[in-house]
């Protein structure tokens, strides 16, 4: 996420426009398109979704909540941007409209995004929303505010993920001078149920950099034998210490159980000079045609950058290594993408 100052320049770097995304047709040439990161010039908290040949992109704008739509993503640029949702005037769901995610649950669109209040646009006041919209195509049909999710504390950077028949939400709380990372069984995908459980603090040096304690941006993936993953960004996004780390769950344990998580000794991608990424952080993972597990996160093209509307979505194919877990063999500028 991010302070206030980035957001002037997020809303500079992007384009509003009431049209369709545009469709680039998908060719034999586009199934094995060279992808250059970054995909776009900005796009802090990037997500990426597939459903069918159809790839849906979102970031934080700020003001509003838009998707592009591809077949393509190494022409994303090309992708016209749909503005599904805009913020009312007043409210608790008026102001910094942050990270969204969207997610698509039994038959149905969901959009998870972060907002804070009107008229209080702090730490104190903010919370993670839904929007829920039943057409096949996200771009189009009627989006249902869903309200705010019941989490136990006011945070940011909500998203969600199923196991073993049970759906989990996973969030950002502010606990003290600290951001942590919180889970809560769900009874549908907009309510919450049950007992909220701290996951993980920022108890590590590399997760205390820019002269805060901050975890966020947790993302889920299933590993190969089952294994459960939450990627996570540590430290203050305004740091180039700030990076992606990661919790790991075997497949039998119960995810609401802080001891069921394993905190992996080192981030798994940080501040790579060699490959031009700084500060890379607030990642998601996406399938791609070809059933193989990519990861999209934003980072900066350069060291002392902050935290602003430059930080760029990038894009990097993820391996699993002999225990299950996964990482990113080697940044780089280019991808070749399914």
């Amino acid at each position: 996420m991010g302070p206030l100052r980035w957001m002037t320049a997020a809303l500079a770097l992007s384009t509003a426009t009431p049209y369709a995304a545009a469709l680039p047709r998908h060719t034999a040439d586009a199934a094995k398109a060279r992808v250059t990161n970054p995909l776009l010039p900005g796009g802090p908290d990037p997500w990426i979704v597939r459903e069918g040949d159809t790839y849906y992109y979102m970031a934080t704008l700020g003001d509003r909540l838009a998707i592009r739509a591809t077949r393509d993503l190494s022409r994303l640029a090309e992708a016209e941007e749909t503005v599904v949702w805009r913020p009312p005037v007043s409210g608790p769901n008026a102001r910094s409209i942050w990270a969204p995610e969207l997610h698509r649950i039994d038959g149905k669109w969901y959009i998870y995004y972060s907002a804070a209040a009107a008229g209080h646009d702090d730490d104190a006041h903010r919370g993670v929303f839904v929007l829920e919209n039943a057409g096949a195509d996200p771009l189009r049909g009627k989006w249902v505010d869903r309200g705010r999710i019941a989490t136990a504390r006011p945070g940011i950077d909500g998203t969600t993920f199923e196991h073993r028949g049970t759906r989990y939400f996973v969030y950002s709380p502010y606990v003290g001078s600290e951001s942590d990372l919180a889970i809560v069984a769900m009874r549908n995908p907009w309510t919450v149920t049950g007992p909220e459980t701290i996951l993980a603090r920022p108890d590590r040096n590399w997760e205390r950099q820019g002269g805060r304690q901050i975890l966020e941006g947790p993302a889920f993936l299933r590993g190969p034998s089952g294994d459960l993953f939450l990627a996570y960004s540590g430290s203050a996004c305004w740091s180039d210490g700030y990076a992606v780390g990661l919790l790991r769950a075997r497949p039998d344990a119960d995810p609401l159980r802080p001891s069921s998580w394993a905190k992996a000794p080192a981030p798994i991608l940080k501040t790579t000079p060699s490959a031009g990424v700084y500060a890379p952080g607030h990642n998601g993972f996406f399938t791609a045609r070809d059933g193989a597990t990519w990861m999209v996160y934003h980072a900066n093209t350069a060291a002392g950058m902050g935290c602003t509307g430059k930080r760029a979505p990038h894009i990097q194919r993820v391996t699993f290594d002999a225990s299950g877990a996964p990482g990113i063999p080697k940044l780089g500028r280019e991808a070749a993408l399914p």
